[in-house]
């Protein structure tokens, strides 16, 4: 049997790593073995993190509305029970930047909604 010699493809694959591991401290940027098992914890963080990035702005577009209600005496399960009943597509992204940013929009929005 001929022997096969992976040189330039062992190497390639072994730098491509370590440059995706090129921020991270100690012998985790410059060992390959301890490169290769960071990079893939990091690869299933990332994934992760992507979900709960999503979940943690609702949460706190959610905890702004709630905030930004108590001033009209309204409570948030209540609003977007009304919003949907008075067919008002705003999702809580917008609702939460009109509250911030512009109050008397907002304002406008819940005296549509308690008519």
């Amino acid at each position: 049997m001929t022997r096969v010699k992976r040189g330039n493809v062992a190497r390639k694959r072994r730098k491509k790593i370590l440059k995706r591991c090129s921020g991270f401290r100690a012998a985790l940027s410059k060992l390959y073995r301890p490169a290769h098992q960071a990079y893939i914890h990091a690869m299933s963080y990332k994934y992760r993190d992507r979900r709960n990035k999503k979940r943690a702005f609702r949460k706190l577009w959610i905890s702004r509305l709630n905030a930004s209600l108590e001033t009209y005496k309204m409570k948030y399960n209540h609003f977007i029970y009304q919003l949907s009943t008075k067919k008002v597509i705003l999702n809580r992204k917008t609702l939460s930047e009109l509250a911030i940013t512009e109050p008397k929009s907002f304002q406008e929005i819940i005296n549509f909604i308690k008519k």
